[in-house]
């Protein structure tokens, strides 16, 4: 009994040393894992070039391979650590970060224990490392302000789907209309072709290696420029007016100071999570 209390106490220890975003250990420890990514995604860029910054090359290939040997054990054991210490109610392997973290340690064993596979499937597989980069949207979690955009596009959803349906249209029309002036001229030899104009041209990119010669053409693309430049504004506005309300959102909610989680209603005088007093309400929803 006493090795079971001891075993659990260890695996809700290493939870929350693992998931609780909330207290400082957690955030130290995402913090190094986080930076433990970054070096490896770093590692990643000099590998190619590497040889360059020893002498002789054999030593720069050896430092490489060490340092691989090295990230691949960590991140395997923090990979471990998670599936041990998540309850089965969580399933952590089958969460969005949960397949990340797989992803970036299954490519070197792979090639450890495969040693003569064909040489274009083992860069596939070192090109899939770069993968590591995506650990450091963990970090998002504790910037409220990337929350807060994120949850402006998803209440913007439809009216921006909207709108970029109507983007799609006016591209097809008038890469259609430009594929029927021109006639197969200047680079406007197919649909697609004059669909790739114009998004280049309605987004004032304008590369260049696609270019109308008859008057009417030259027209349209004036028109899609300068409509070019009205639209990139819709989105824009459609999205200041969700996070000012977010904003707004933002200033009327209160945190635990106890246990600092939010998401309280207006009414709440205690913590759901922890029962402490909340802070008053400092918005236009404030008691009286």
């Amino acid at each position: 009994m006493t090795t079971d209390t001891a075993s659990l106490s260890l695996r809700q220890r290493s939870y929350r040393l693992l998931f609780d975003n909330h207290s400082r250990s957690g955030r130290r420890m995402e913090a190094f894992w986080v930076s433990t990514a970054l070096l490896s995604v770093v590692l990643l860029f000099l590998e190619p070039g590497g040889s360059a910054l020893y002498a002789p090359g054999q030593q720069a290939i050896y430092l490489f391979f060490y340092a691989e040997i090295f990230f691949t054990v960590i991140f395997t054991i923090e990979y471990l650590l998670r599936l041990w210490s998540t309850p089965r109610d969580q399933h952590y392997a089958r969460s969005f970060f949960g397949v990340v973290d797989l992803l970036t340690v299954l490519p070197m064993y792979i090639i450890w224990f495969y040693p003569h596979m064909t040489v274009e499937f083992v860069m596939l597989l070192r090109v899939v490392r770069i993968l590591r980069v995506l650990r450091v949207l963990k970090l998002l979690r504790y910037m409220s302000e990337m929350g807060m955009i994120w949850r402006s596009i998803k209440l913007a959803r439809h009216k921006l789907a909207m709108f970029f349906g109507f983007v799609a249209v006016v591209l097809c029309v008038f890469g259609g209309l430009m594929y029927a002036i021109e006639g197969g001229s200047g680079g406007f030899t197919s649909l697609a072709a004059s669909v790739y104009w114009a998004v280049v041209t309605l987004t004032t990119v304008g590369y260049g290696d696609i270019v109308p010669h008859t008057p009417l053409g030259r027209l349209l693309t004036s028109v899609l420029i300068l409509l070019g430049y009205s639209i990139i504004a819709v989105p824009t506005g459609i999205l200041t007016a969700y996070m000012s309300q977010e904003l707004q959102r933002n200033r009327e909610r209160r945190n635990c100071e106890q246990c600092q989680r939010g998401g309280h209603e207006t009414e709440a005088i205690f913590c759901k999570y922890c029962g402490s007093a909340l802070p008053p309400l400092t918005g236009k929803h404030s008691h009286k």
